[in-house]
């Protein structure tokens, strides 16, 4: 992984009233500007997986914003879990906190949920504000079982007496991801980790958030916004992915903003952004032409 030259700043803002937490990535000094990126982690994780995107995006002359959405990571557990976890809210978050930064114009990376706030910002709230946009391993109709599996784990997360269990649970599910050394593993685990009140730790995610699926059926359901989106769109896929199917990939190429698609060998769902081949490919896309 890239080595930044300034480490980032952990940082909390209140956004449509609820406190969302993010890493602020600062350009690496001397190097020329570069464009805002926005990375948006996915459903069950937190913004420190996007650390490695981050770090290299960073040293390339690009400030990298990476937050944790309501409810994931350091950010605020919703008090109104039914109304707020849902892809509107999050995007009304997104909008919030670019507007509170400042940012006029700037690129999005999303892996999976991220990449689904992403499509609807920018057919709507940020339409004319995000440049280009990364979708990884996300598209606007997503594989029915898949969104079941998800619906039948998020809701009932698991437990464990220790860290390490944790870890190897980790190493488990997400296994999908691809290739992570052992200290990524590590940061994976211990960026994702809250204790229970019996003392057992569980990952550090509001169980609640599963009303995104019991409450809001048709979230998911995005082709209206793909059509809309009138920006470059880079879309990764998992060879193996079980989320994202190959006919919408196939199709995402031919419609709306007409995809651009790179399957990625050894994942399923999600690509991890870590190794080199990725972030080389993210960051030809969002340098092309500038």
């Amino acid at each position: 992984m890239t080595v930044p030259l300034n480490p980032p700043a952990s940082r909390y803002l209140p956004c449509v009233g609820r406190e969302i937490h993010f890493m602020d990535w600062s350009p690496a000094p001397g190097v020329p500007e570069a464009p805002t990126v926005i990375a948006w982690h996915g459903l069950a994780r937190t913004g420190r997986d996007m650390d490695a995107l981050a770090a290299h995006l960073s040293a390339l002359g690009h400030r990298v914003i990476c937050p944790d959405t309501i409810g994931r990571g350091l950010s605020q557990w919703s008090p109104e879990p039914e109304l707020e976890y849902c892809l509107a809210f999050y995007a009304r978050i997104a909008v919030d906190l670019v507007n509170q930064l400042k940012l006029d114009a700037f690129h999005w990376v999303g892996t999976s949920m991220g990449g689904a706030i992403g499509m609807v910002c920018a057919a709507g709230p940020l339409q004319g504000r995000i440049q280009k946009l990364v979708l990884n391993d996300n598209g606007p109709q997503l594989a029915e079982t898949a969104i079941e599996r998800i619906r039948s784990y998020a809701g009932n997360p698991a437990s464990f007496a220790t860290v390490s269990e944790l870890e190897q649970y980790f190493r488990t599910i997400y296994q999908p991801y691809g290739y992570l050394s052992d200290g990524q593993w590590k940061l994976l685990t211990e960026s994702s980790t809250r204790r229970l009140p019996n003392g057992w730790v569980t990952p550090h995610y509001d169980p609640a958030m599963v009303m995104q699926f019991t409450h809001h059926e048709n979230d998911y359901a995005l082709w209206e916004e793909y059509d809309r989106i009138d920006v470059p769109v880079l879309c990764l896929r998992g060879v193996d992915s079980d989320l994202l199917l190959v006919e919408t990939a196939e199709t995402m190429r031919d419609r709306g903003p007409r995809a651009l698609v790179v399957t990625i060998e050894g994942c399923g769902h999600a690509p991890a952004l870590n190794v080199p081949e990725q972030l080389t490919l993210v960051q030809r896309f969002l340098t092309a032409g500038s």
